[in-house]
């Protein structure tokens, strides 16, 4: 074989590593951005509350962080690639489920079961990735990674309008099963099989148990605090309880001799500094993709498929500046891009607080438009460089560790996020519509049931015994509480999106750690 041949069987390898390791995160973050389109729909659907809206979301994102967490040992024990077709297989099987429950309570079931899998093929992918190719290719296909994974993502709103419109946002779950056996076919065919020969043969299941408690019980405080009321004594338990297991969850990690978080890779200030920005800019951002098409469909006016096409720009500059990152990465090092891109992403948040409730898709142009371009400019400025600064940070040996914990970090981010500013915004929305004088003067059962229905945010429905004029008037005060509320949510990410710009700056290393 002449060295000509040699080069095209490296890169066709190279092609198919990629191809591969793309399409199963690709088909996650679809899935997430379509639902977040469809979730309104999915409300009306099964009458849920805000309460069950935020459980659809963090029931996944609760159990991906978990089998994330314990994934990155796990392939790093017993084969990455073995570990991501174990993925595959169980992320195809919950998303068949998902497409045919009938129920809010069984679609949260079915999505606890697709995050186990999605958590797998995530950390199993970037690991792959991580270990496959050289350290002076690895910016370089990280970046790749990146851009084509996110283009996956871009391309959910828009698929999630389209079949919501129609009736067929159960397709959102539906699709994954032909993509699943593609996914499998090239892993089987063409994929090395890669691992930690160093690993010990022990897994930190104690570690993986008392995260995920500790995960379950604050998000359970957050999301059922305004609904029960924080006196509830399960609520307060639940508090107090995850509380309680911080301490001896970081105990049993710097005692254990084969912890999945080990304490010693946090004396690097790059990997400590890009983890924690991870935590905010995850939270952050994940509150606006979740809040904000369930604003524009129920207190705007825009169609599912309207918000898809609304949300393009995100996507189309989030790829672009993406691809670019790599190059800019390795002349001048992950800390300019980890300071600017938040600050971007941050008036992009300002512009969005500032939006008028009265605004609908007719005014798009001129209202929306530009914070969605800039919030997909400041995203792709950072996500490449923040995962670029985590895996470089550690030696090859830890890639599945540190691919594990940081996708860990940024999946605890949207379960906490959610959690807390679902909470938030609950509390708001009631607030703002009880204590209106209008609804203040109504007779007291009105007032009970408005109270009782307001979990419901915007889809809080009216006594039929209302007079048209006081119903019109309490259906434009609900649209308007809710977007208010919204608002609120903003401007918390815009003010979070600036300090981490701050923090970049202060904690992220200019230069690479040398290969």
């Amino acid at each position: 074989m002449n060295a000509g041949e040699r080069l095209s069987d490296t890169w066709r390898l190279d092609f198919w590593v990629l191809f591969a390791a793309i399409l199963g995160p690709g088909m996650v973050f679809m899935v997430s951005m379509a639902l977040s389109v469809a979730l309104p729909a999915i409300q009306h659907d099964f009458d849920a509350s805000g309460a069950d809206l935020i459980w659809i979301v963090n029931a996944y994102t609760l159990s991906q962080a978990a089998f994330i967490f314990l994934s990155g040992s796990f392939g790093d024990h017993y084969g990455r690639k073995r570990s991501y077709l174990i993925g595959i297989i169980l992320f195809a099987f919950a998303s068949l489920v998902c497409g045919t429950t009938g129920s809010a309570e069984a679609l949260i079931l079915a999505r606890a079961l697709q995050g186990a899998g999605s958590g797998i093929m995530i950390t199993c992918s970037l690991a792959l990735v991580g270990a496959f190719f050289a350290h002076h290719r690895r910016s370089w296909s990280i970046g790749v990674w990146s851009a084509f994974t996110l283009l996956f993502s871009g391309a959910g709103p828009i698929l999630g309008g389209l079949l919501t419109e129609v009736g067929l946002w159960r397709l959102i779950f539906v699709i994954n099963i032909p993509l699943s056996l593609l996914a499998i076919l090239i892993l089987v065919r063409s994929v090395p099989e890669s691992f930690d020969e160093d690993a010990p043969k022990e897994l930190d299941i104690s570690g993986t148990f008392l995260s995920t408690m500790a995960l379950l019980l604050s998000g359970f405080f957050c999301i059922e605090g305004p609904r029960r009321g924080f006196d509830d004594p399960i609520v307060l338990l639940a508090g107090l309880s995850a509380i309680a297991i911080l301490p001896v969850f970081i105990w049993i990690e710097g005692h254990s001799d084969h912890p999945m978080m080990p304490l010693n890779l946090f004396r690097s200030r790059t990997f400590t500094g890009a983890n924690t920005l991870t935590l905010l800019l995850y939270g952050a951002m994940n509150s606006v993709f979740f809040f904000l098409p369930i604003s524009l469909i129920q207190a705007q006016g825009y169609t599912a498929w309207a918000v898809g096409l609304a949300l393009l720009p995100v996507t189309v500059f989030l790829v672009g500046f993406s691809l670019l990152m790599s190059r800019i990465i390795d002349r001048f090092g992950p800390r300019p891009p980890l300071v600017i891109g938040p600050v971007v992403i941050g008036v992009a948040c300002v512009l969005l607080a500032m939006l008028d409730s009265s605004s609908g898709q007719d005014t798009y142009w001129r209202t929306l438009f530009l914070p969605v371009c800039l919030f997909g400019i400041g995203m792709g400025i950072t996500l490449s460089p923040l995962t670029t600064a985590v895996m470089a940070s550690v030696d090859e040996h830890h890639a599945g560790m540190a691919s594990g914990l940081n996708n860990t970090v940024s999946r605890s981010a949207q379960v906490l996020a959610l959690a807390i500013m679902g909470g938030i915004v609950l509390m708001l929305f009631r607030d703002a519509l009880l204590s209106d004088p209008t609804v203040a003067a109504l007779p007291d059962e009105t007032r009970a049931w408005l109270d009782q229905e307001s979990v419901k945010l915007a889809e809080t429905s009216l006594p039929i015994s209302l007079a048209p004029q006081t119903r019109n008037y309490l259906q434009s005060l609900i649209y308007r509480s809710f977007a208010d509320s919204i608002s609120v949510i903003m401007w918390i990410a815009a003010g979070t999106m600036f300090f981490c710009g701050l923090l970049a700056a202060l904690v992220i290393e200019r230069e690479l750690p040398p290969e």
